[in-house]
């Protein structure tokens, strides 16, 4: 069974940057889309960006185009969100997410529930 840890979150100023790591364990990381997720206080929880297993798939959410890049090291097990610009509606706890069904290896979803395995969140705030 996969499990997720996120890491990197913090209390950063607008316009500043931040790296949000995800170390996966157990599973096959290699061939595994990986995406971020966050939910804001009230909000629902929605796709930031994902990325496929051979890197040369990657999607972001329309407010986060341009100012985060979402990458991977399959050798660490590990997918990193690099979050530049930050803006004060960027604050959200932060979720890692594996969809582990590898026949949609190169195929980006959007959706939670094509992810079976989550971390435990990390929290991002950005204050004005």
């Amino acid at each position: 069974q996969v499990q997720l840890v996120e890491s990197g979150g913090g209390l950063v100023q607008a316009g500043d940057s931040l790296t949000l790591s995800c170390t996966a364990s157990g599973g096959s990381f290699s061939y595994y889309v990986m995406g971020w997720f966050r939910q804001a206080p009230g909000k629902e929880r929605e796709f930031v960006s994902g990325i496929a297993w051979n890197i040369g798939n990657r999607q972001y959410a329309g407010a986060v185009k341009g100012r985060f890049t979402i990458s991977r090291d399959n050798a660490k097990n590990t997918v990193y969100l690099q979050m530049n610009s930050l803006k004060p509606e960027d604050t959200a706890v932060y979720y890692c997410a594996a969809d582990t069904d590898y026949r949609r290896r190169t195929i980006v979803s959007t959706r939670e529930n094509f992810y079976a395995a989550w971390g435990q969140g990390t929290q991002v705030t950005v204050s004005s």
